[in-house]
C-alpha cells in the first residue's frame, strides 16, 4: 500500500515513521506527479497558512482538488483538519471543504497552551483510551450530518468522519497508538477501483 503524505510544511516525517511502523509504503507529496497511484493520502499538522502558500507554490491544488474528488481515503490532522474543513475561522481563510465541518483555528491556546489527553469516547467504541496529542489544535465546531465522530476532547470533536475522509484535531502520530492510522488503511484496502 502506498500511503502519500503531504511533504511541504509540518511534521511529515513523523508520520513517515508511523506508516512504516504500520507495514505501508510512505511516499512524500511534494510535486503533481507525487500523487498518481497513491490508496490513501495524508495532510499532516504543522501550520495550514505556509501549507495553502506551499500547494499554490509547488502547483499542488488543483491536482490536490482532483485527488479529494475521488472520494480516496484521507487522515488530515490537526492543520490536515484545517485544510479539508467546510469552514475555517479565527481567522478565516481559504480550505478545500472535503469535509462537512467548520473548524476554530488554535482554540486551545499557543504552542506554550498544547497538552495531552485521553480522548472521550462513545462507549464500545474502538478508539477507547486513545491518547491525543494537541499541538496548537484547532476546535471542530459544527459537524455536518453525514460526519461521524468518533472522539472528543473537552466536549468537541476531536477525531471525526465521512466515508473514508478522515480528520483529527490531534496528533496521533505522535504517540504509539495506531489505532486512527490503521482504520484509515483499512479504508484503503477496501477501495477497488483503479488509483489515479
Amino acid at each position: 500500500m502506498r500511503v502519500g503524505i503531504l511533504a511541504i510544511q509540518g511534521d511529515f516525517a513523523a508520520h513517515a515513521a508511523a506508516v512504516a511502523r504500520a507495514g505501508a509504503d510512505a511516499v512524500f507529496v511534494r510535486r503533481p506527479h507525487d500523487l498518481r497511484g497513491l490508496d490513501t493520502l495524508i495532510l499532516p499538522g504543522g501550520e495550514s497558512t505556509a501549507m495553502l502558500h506551499g500547494i499554490e507554490r509547488d502547483r499542488l491544488d488543483a491536482p490536490l482538488c482532483a485527488f479529494l474528488a475521488l472520494q480516496r481515503p484521507v487522515l488530515a490532522t490537526c492543520a490536515g483538519a484545517i485544510l479539508l474543513a467546510r469552514h475555517v475561522s479565527n481567522p478565516p481563510q481559504r480550505s478545500y471543504g472535503a469535509l462537512d465541518i467548520d473548524v476554530e483555528r488554535n482554540a486551545y491556546g499557543s504552542q506554550l497552551d498544547s497538552f495531552e489527553t485521553i480522548a472521550e469516547t462513545p462507549s464500545g467504541t474502538p478508539f477507547a483510551g486513545l491518547p491525543c496529542v494537541l499541538i496548537r489544535a484547532p476546535r471542530i465546531t459544527r459537524t455536518g450530518p453525514g460526519v461521524t465522530v468518533h472522539a472528543r476532547v473537552h466536549g468537541d470533536p476531536a477525531l471525526v468522519s465521512a466515508g473514508p475522509i478522515w480528520a483529527a484535531t490531534f496528533h496521533p502520530e505522535l504517540t504509539d497508538d495506531l489505532r486512527v492510522l490503521t482504520a484509515v488503511l483499512g479504508a484503503a484496502k477496501s477501495v477497488t477501483e483503479p488509483r489515479p
